[in-house]
């Protein structure tokens, strides 16, 4: 028995090596039914390992199971790589599989991102008043977190309606339920009242946060043990009499924690005020201290912006002098030289100065009416801005470039004789 129990165990592994070589032949390409089975002796009829490696010696990279005889340290370099790369190879292909798996099923849900949760909340207000009219009971206009902090400094019931709109029950229930004149009434009198529509990211917010089972869902919140609390959880299609006595029995069961909390903070109000009477008259003399000291500070600090400002100018001023005289001392350099008296295409012009003096010089007719300007720029008693004027006929002349003359004209083409007088006007303050 024992005998044909080992020769039935030989036949089977024989048959699943054979499996394992075809296999093996598929995955590499390898014609040779030798060569699969050599390979996966080699690796201890490890598939995995076998495809693998033959896929290295494809990509370039030798076997490590048949190295070159003529090389053995190589061989042995061959093993070592092979076994110090084989976890990471391991940890890698492991890592890709899992991610490239979970990709195929992990799709976020678009509304677990909120954007606009106020504009969530209109825009469930205004389908809900499209659909069961303006008899609601009064929504608030902000978003889940801004209801709670709400009710928590009000100490306020907060009621809150999650809306499903896919439910067979949601449209009987907003109907004749939650419009009733009588539910209208309580609610707008004694709570809160937050709704929205779980397909909008806000209510699903909310959702995640108050795991319901199934709609219509209400739940009521409040302070309760300094923390806000839910305390009621009616969910399904409710008439609006049993809507009214469950909503009443969870106040009225939950009403000594809101007492309770009113005069705890009544009570910390009276400490804290007490507190501030016994504070404010050491903080009178101390802020009038501190007064006094912001004054004297205030003080220097405007005496010293002062002085800078003024020294400032000072700077500035000695800096546009100075530019001023290097800019004079550039068009004194580039003057032309001054025609001798006996030229007969020269012009003998007298400049009288604003201060009443006379500066004299002789110019040639060719020469543009900017050497003029010039010269008399670079004078040290001229002004820093002005303009040159002539009597006969009376006239401003085109010395600096302007729209009408880009390109001033010559003292001949100026019309200027061989002996003028021409008048130097300050324009500085202009």
């Amino acid at each position: 028995m024992a005998h044909r129990g080992r020769i039935r165990e030989h036949e089977r592994n024989t048959h699943t090596r054979n499996l394992s070589s075809w296999e093996a032949k598929d995955l590499t390409g390898i014609e040779s039914m030798e060569q699969c089975r050599l390979a996966l002796e080699q690796h201890n009829w490890n598939m995995e390992a076998a495809v693998q490696d033959r896929l290295n010696e494809q990509e370039g990279v030798p076997s490590v199971f048949n190295p070159p005889p003529s090389r053995p340290l190589q061989g042995l370099l061959g093993w070592g790589y092979y076994l110090i790369m084989l976890p990471f190879r391991f940890t890698y292909y492991t890592i890709l599989d899992i991610f490239r798996f979970a990709l195929r099923f992990i799709r976020p849900d678009p509304r677990s991102r909120v954007t606009d949760p106020v504009g969530d909340i209109v825009s469930f207000m205004h389908s809900f008043e499209e659909k069961y009219g303006r008899a609601h009971p009064v929504f608030y206009q902000g978003t889940y977190s801004q209801a709670l902090n709400d009710a928590k400094r009000e100490l306020r019931f907060l009621l809150v309606y999650l809306h499903g709109d896919d439910h067979q029950d949601s449209d009987e229930f907003c109907r004749n339920t939650l419009c009733a004149p009588e539910v209208v009434t309580l609610i707008n009198s004694r709570m809160l009242f937050w709704a929205c529509s779980t397909n909008k990211p806000e209510g699903y917010r909310v959702s995640q946060a108050l795991r319901e089972n199934t709609y219509p869902f209400l739940a009521m919140i409040m302070l309760k043990d300094r923390r806000m609390t839910v305390v009621g959880r009616l969910e399904g299609l409710i008439q609006p009499d049993d809507l009214i006595n469950q909503l009443t029995f969870i106040m009225d069961a939950n009403q000594t924690y809101l007492v309770s909390e009113r005069l705890e903070r009544e009570e910390r109000n009276q400490t804290q005020v007490l507190r501030q009477q016994q504070d404010e008259a050491y903080l009178a003399s101390l802020r009038a201290d501190q007064e006094k000291e912001r004054k004297k500070r205030e003080e220097r600090e405007r005496k010293r912006r002062k002085e800078e400002e003024v020294q400032q100018q000072k700077l500035a001023e000695e800096r546009r002098r100075q530019n001023l005289q290097e800019e004079k001392e550039r068009k004194l350099e580039c003057l032309p030289p001054e025609p001798s008296p006996d030229d007969p295409e020269s012009v003998k012009i007298i400049f009288k100065l604003p201060n009443d003096s006379r500066v004299e010089r002789r110019f040639h007719f060719s020469q543009s009416l900017t050497v003029i300007h010039d010269f008399l720029f670079s004078l040290k008693e001229s002004p820093e801005k002005f303009q040159i004027e002539a009597n006969f006929p009376r006239r401003v002349l085109p010395c600096v470039p302007s729209e009408e003359w880009p390109n001033p004209p010559t003292l001949q083409e100026a019309g200027l004789s061989h002996t003028e007088v021409l008048f130097v006007q300050d324009l500085t303050d202009e």
